[in-house]
């Protein structure tokens, strides 16, 4: 068993910056990568970004591309994603999760989440 515990959320102005911490305990060694979804309001979770827990492979959904960089601190357990230049439409509760088979942008391939941790948007 993994468990996934996410934090940092915020509500942060239009073009400010928040970093999202979430940190893995349990059999880490079992996690093949460690993805971050995110799910706004009347919509469907959507990915983000996924990084591999050993490596440093990294893909990122083209909404987020140049704003977000997800990286991990393996002694620590936790991987981190950095969004910069927030707008609106990043408002959306943000979940972690990990997969122990492959690096995907599909919520079916992720074993474990966390709990989510609202991202707040404003003008």
């Amino acid at each position: 068993q993994v468990q996934l515990v996410e934090s940092g959320g915020g509500l942060v102005q239009a073009g400010g910056f928040l970093r999202l911490s979430c940190a893995a305990s349990g059999r880490t060694s079992s996690m093949y990568a460690v993805g971050w979804f995110r799910q706004a309001p009347g919509k469907e979770r959507d990915f983000v970004s996924v990084i591999r827990w050993s490596g440093y492979i990294t893909s990122y959904a083209d909404s987020v591309k140049g704003r977000f960089t997800i990286s991990r601190d393996n002694a620590k357990n936790t991987v981190y994603l950095q969004m910069n230049s927030l707008k609106l439409e990043d408002t959306a509760v943000y979940y972690c999760a990990a997969s122990g088979m492959r690096m995907s942008t599909v919520q079916a391939s992720y074993d474990y989440w966390g709990q989510g941790t609202q991202v707040t948007v404003s003008s």
